[in-house]
């Protein structure tokens, strides 16, 4: 889907750059590029097409580049264990370092205007969302924790590399600490912009595939990220009428009605299954002629508020609910499994609680102007 969308925005004029952040990297298989794959691997930019780019993030060689201080001082740390060489610098890539990798360069790219869309094809669920949630905490780190720990351990750390079994790190290492912060800074920001950022989730029409989705767009929802489509692949066609898959497509129809009511008022999009696999640019093409109608902008902002949001209220909290043109009506609250369901007139909508929130029951409610406001409170 990123790489169709990266072709169709390619062809309408766009500069475009279609990037991969997911550690098994399958763009470059998705234009069928064979032997360039290698090349794509390098962490900079393959031309492929007019106004089209893509690029793969290779941590090897981003370590070389990036991580060159943190990574020698893991490593060193890691043989002191016990580990051989080949298995200490394995063990110094740790989780994070990818995503990170990747937010330098949307923050080069979007400084220096080489392109004019990024499309960002990430990976499943659990890798995105620390992907969206390392610049904040990286954030707080740097103005809570790095100069104290920096001062501390400058002062400490004669003596204690001279008593410790594990040298303390060098100023070296906090130094590229720093400039690695210095070359995501702002990121978050521009994520969070509904006007520069967008998040489109692809699943399947499948209970376990859906239930995943369900949580990924909780989770954007909260680190205020507007998901403005939802897209269904692989949904049988109606040219396939063999009776061997009739309960398939029964448990597709079920399955797609659940989204459509969860995700509302999120627009759903349908892809039909394939007779073959979608490969190269040909294909590409034709899986975006399904996916966008004809002169459409797949860059366009299309929605700009949360469909609702979860705060903090003193000593409870709070989901307040976005209800455009709702009259006041009675208000109906209840708990399904892990979903807030409440229903306003002929107004129904699932939200999915945050771990945090999950164990909570809702009491009362409160509708002023085009807000909803729920109160969450502890189950007797």
């Amino acid at each position: 889907m990123a790489a169709a969308t990266a072709v169709y925005l390619a062809e309408a004029g766009k500069r475009t750059l279609a990037m991969s952040v997911d550690p098994a990297h399958s763009l470059a298989d998705s234009f069928d590029l064979g032997g360039a794959l290698f090349h794509a691997a390098t962490s900079e930019p393959i031309r492929v097409a007019n106004n089209l780019s893509i690029q793969e993030v290779n941590i090897n060689h981003e370590i070389k580049r990036h991580w060159s201080e943190i990574s020698a001082y893991i490593t060193s740390v890691l043989r002191t264990s016990g580990l051989s060489g080949v298995q200490a610098e394995e063990m110094a890539i740790f989780p994070g370092m990818e995503e990170l990798s990747a937010m330098m360069y949307v923050n080069q790219y979007r400084k220096s205007g080489d392109f004019d869309v990024i499309v960002l094809d990430c990976a499943p669920t659990a890798e995105s969302l620390r992907f969206i949630s390392l610049p904040t905490t990286l954030d707080w780190y740097m103005k809570h924790i790095f100069h104290m720990e920096r001062s501390i351990l400058r002062a400490v750390r004669p003596i204690a590399n001279r008593m410790g079994p594990v040298e303390l790190p060098p100023d070296s290492y906090f130094r590229n600490v720093l400039e690695l912060f210095g070359k995501i800074e702002g990121i978050d920001a521009v994520l969070e912009d509904a006007g520069v950022t967008s998040v489109r989730l692809v699943t399947n029409a499948e209970k376990m595939v859906l239930r995943e989705t369900q949580r990924a767009f909780v989770y954007f929802s909260l680190h205020g990220m507007i998901v403005d489509n939802v897209i269904v692949n692989r949904l049988l066609p109606d040219e396939v009428q063999d009776q061997f898959f009739e309960r398939w497509r029964q448990s597709q129809r079920d399955t797609l009605a659940e989204i459509e009511q969860y995700f509302a008022p999120v627009p759903v999009r349908r892809i039909p299954m394939f007779r073959d696999e979608v490969l190269g640019i040909d294909r590409l093409r034709e899986l975006a002629r399904n996916l966008y109608a004809p002169g459409e902008d797949p860059a366009a902002v299309t929605r700009s508020g949360l469909p609702y949001s979860f705060v903090r209220a003193g000593d409870h909290y709070e989901v307040v609910l976005d209800l455009p043109f709702t009259e006041k009506a009675e208000i109906g609250l209840f708990k399904k499994e892990d979903e807030l369901v409440v229903e306003v007139g002929t107004i129904r909508r699932h939200i999915g609680l945050p771990t945090m929130m999950a164990g909570l029951a809702p009491g009362k409610a409160q509708l002023s102007g085009r807000k909803l406001v729920i109160e969450m409170k502890e189950q007797p």
